[in-house]
């Protein structure tokens, strides 16, 4: 939100009182407290009247500085907020004539005791950002709507990424940005997924602990600074100190949650029925034996909406004139090896009798006058589950549970952004907090079902800060066109930049009917992505009903997917300790090479995979390249960085390189995601250097250790040690060479050649 007209100037209608200086400063329960006038301070009589803001400084946990910004106390909801971990960690407070400081760690915040107001973040003797003269304030608009803003300062060159899963350029510099979860596809700025908090390419995060709407200015109402402002009378940010954004990101999860680990089943391929197609049994047989006898494995299949009856959306209960046997159904699915997933969302329509069940028992959404709060957008008379009562959460859970007890095995929740604010909660929460924060709960309530029958996956479309801890997240709906392919790509790394690990999207694209080429393109970046699903709107997503081609690219990738498990699985662990995405953005991985800093159409996946999806029918691609030799997985060629690259791929191709100095674990099986993935693991070794020793953890099913291995060079050999695990076969390769060990051999060596 603007509120300035210029650098002077106002917008008509619009006061700003901002802070003048920290006048008094006290020092207690590990923090300090300011309290900063609005006006300039030379005489007793310029105390009366005005604004005066308490600022409070404090540790959550180390190299991380809260500051809370408050105005009117007593007019600051309570509820919701989220959850953020607070250490209480030892902190050093100086407090002298010229300014006061405290520091966490490394990073330090000076606030100046005279005018103008100045509090500076510092971290290793080096400035990261400061609020300055006319930063932080309170503003009245025309309204006479009240709002807390603070303006960060941007050094030159500093680049901003984040605010959540955003389809525009990664790079956020130059954007107006509200947290606001809306369901407005793909194509727009508004997005499904908000998370107040960015970081930047100078070694800092910060995240906006507000659960409501907050509006950032990225360089765009003032080019040199970051503003951010939310409606009410308290502000609270977060300064989180890295300096590698990898290191911001472990911090950020740290305070906010890290994601469970799916399990590894949801890795391989699921097919849906797609969203307004007809479909009944036969048709999801024909589906699953068409998959079969062709060769293509798969893992999941996926009910849309009409599994249930047209206007009681949800009532949980299957159409019976299109499902007369569910029970049988699912069980002659689950005989073929494959996990069920419904969909589900947080509306009852009208003509559903949990409606009236609901609406008695006060699970519903209510109106301040009391009346259950109803209307007719996507399903007539449609109302909502309030998720702020237990007895609520527990009445939509237990009818989650009798779904469960079918057999299901994954829920894709969808919706959770058209939430009102006309409304009273039963908690008594603050509508305009509770709308982002109403993902949060919904999210949590059906994955807590899930984790009681031990696995827990879903499928979800809207989230805010948290939701990370409850993958999977998809993208939403895009249409079918190499754009949509690009942007949905932009937003799922933009989403991995605010600590969510795991990430899907729509094959083929959602809206309309691809073209073959479209289709075959997504489906190399669908199956190099986290999570890999074929669906669509109004069309099947079968691949023969593209062409044969569709059926041969389909299967390639999904084996290939299948057969790099172990690594891949490595890496979601990865995520679930560490809070790294599976898919990073370049930057991510290397901040210190500035060409990668604007680059979002390839990303890694996991540490040592670089993938650039095709954006093209011919298959010409440009795509950059970092420092080192680079080995293309697909074919095995060497490809030397830094620097630009323009190829042309078929349909079966698309660049995927191989960091070098790294070490591919590659599983013995293509058929499932689920298997023992250190049973005849292969060890891809590339491009080590002499005197190297990398350490290589092939994970079991549970996430925990199957096998540990190390992988060295010395001159002219390269050794593969097992330090851990079971005897079981296993192999190490490295430029084309195989060496296989019996279960009972620990210990492998190659001989390079000459010219290697």
């Amino acid at each position: 939100m603007k509120f300035k007209d210029g650098y002077w100037r106002m917008r008509p209608g619009v006061r700003g009182d901002y802070a003048t200086a920290a006048l008094d400063v006290t020092a207690d329960d590990g923090g300090l407290r300011v309290l900063a006038p609005t006006r300039r301070i030379t005489r007793r009589g310029d105390t009366i009247d005005g604004p005066v803001l308490r600022v409070d400084l404090s540790s959550p946990m180390p190299e991380v500085i809260r500051v809370r910004t408050v105005h009117f106390a007593g007019a600051v909801p309570d509820s919701p907020v989220f959850e953020v971990r607070d250490d209480h960690p030892d902190v050093k407070i100086a407090v002298t004539a010229a300014e006061a400081s405290l520091t966490s760690g490394d990073l330090t915040v000076r606030v100046g005791r005279d005018a103008p107001w100045d509090m500076t973040f510092t971290a290793g003797g080096r400035e990261l950002t400061r609020s300055g003269g006319k930063s932080l304030g309170v503003m009245h608009d025309a309204d006479a709507r009240h709002f807390m803003v603070e303006q960060l300062r941007l050094s030159a060159g500093e680049l901003v990424y984040g605010l959540g899963e955003r389809f525009g350029p990664l790079v956020r510099n130059g954007q107006s940005v509200d947290i606001w979860n809306e369901d407005g596809g793909t194509s727009s700025e508004i997005a499904y997924k908000n998370v107040p908090f960015y970081l930047t390419n100078r070694g800092y995060g910060v995240f906006v602990n507000h659960p409501g709407r907050v509006s950032f200015e990225v360089g765009s109402e003032s080019v040199s600074r970051v503003q951010f402002s939310a409606e009410g009378h308290d502000l609270e940010y977060l300064i989180i100190h890295g300096p590698s954004p990898a290191a911001i990101l472990r911090r950020y999860t740290a305070l906010t949650g890290r994601p469970a680990l799916p399990p590894a089943w949801s890795f391989g391929l699921w097919l849906s029925t797609s969203f307004t197609t007809d479909y009944d049994e036969a048709t999801v047989t024909s589906f699953v034996d068409g998959m079969a006898g062709r060769d293509l494995p798969l893992s999941v299949f996926h009910f849309d909406c009409f599994w249930m009856r047209r206007f009681r959306w949800c009532d949980f209960e299957w159409d019976p004139e299109v499902f007369p046997d569910p029970e049988g159904m699912l069980r002659r699915l689950k005989e073929r090896g494959l996990r069920v997933c419904l969909w589900i969302n947080p509306y009852i329509g009208q003509a559903s009798a949990l409606f009236d069940e609901g609406a008695a028992a006060g699970h519903l959404l209510r109106r301040p006058d009391g009346t259950v709060w109803q209307d007719d957008h996507w399903q007539a008379g449609r109302a909502l589950v309030d998720f702020t009562s237990p007895a609520a959460r527990e009445w939509y859970a237990g009818k989650l549970r009798g779904l469960l007890d079918m057999g299901v095995d994954a829920f894709k929740t969808d919706f959770g952004e058209r939430i009102p604010t006309d409304v009273v909660y039963a908690d008594g929460s603050d509508p305009e907090r509770m709308h982002n924060y109403y993902s949060l709960i919904y999210n949590q309530t059906v994955h807590d079902v899930l984790a009681e029958r031990g696995e827990a996956v879903l499928f979800a479309r809207s989230a805010t800060v948290g939701g990370q801890r409850l993958p999977v997240h998809w993208g939403g709906d895009c249409e079918s066109t190499f754009e949509a392919m690009a942007e949905s790509l932009r937003g799922g790394l933009s989403l991995g930049l605010g600590g969510f690990g795991f990430w899907s999207h729509d094959i083929g694209g959602f809206e309309g009917r691809p073209d073959p080429a479209v289709f075959k393109r997504w489906v190399a970046f669908g199956l190099l992505s986290s999570h890999s699903r074929l669906h669509g709107s109004g069309s099947y997503r079968v691949p023969w009903l593209f062409d044969e081609e569709s059926v041969t690219v389909l299967r390639s990738f999904t084996r290939l997917k299948a057969r790099l498990m172990p690594y891949l699985y490595a890496a979601a662990v990865q995520a679930a300790a560490e809070g790294l995405p599976m898919m990073r953005a370049m930057h991510l991985e290397f901040p210190g090479d500035r060409a990668c800093d604007h680059l979002d159409a390839q990303y890694l996946l996991g540490p040592d995979l670089l993938v650039a999806p095709v954006l093209s029918a011919d298959g010409e691609i440009s795509y950059y390249v970092p420092e080192g030799v680079w080995t293309r997985l697909l074919d095995g060629e060497r490809v030397t960085g830094p620097g630009w690259r323009t190829e042309r791929h078929g349909f079966d191709s698309l660049p995927l390189l191989v960091r070098p100095g790294a070490v591919i674990a590659t599983g013995a099986r293509d058929d499932r995601p689920d298997y023992d993935y250190a049973d005849g693991v292969t060890l891809d070794a590339y491009e080590l250097p002499d005197g190297s020793a990398t350490t290589v953890t092939v994970p079991a099913l549970d996430g925990r250790a199957a096998a540990v291995f190390e992988v060295s060079r010395d001159g002219d050999r390269v050794h593969g040690r097992r330090l851990e695990g079971a005897p079981a076969p296993w192999n190490l390769r490295h430029a084309g060479t195989l060496a296989a060990a019996a279960p009972e051999i620990d210990h492998i060596e190659i001989i390079l050649s000459a010219k290697e």
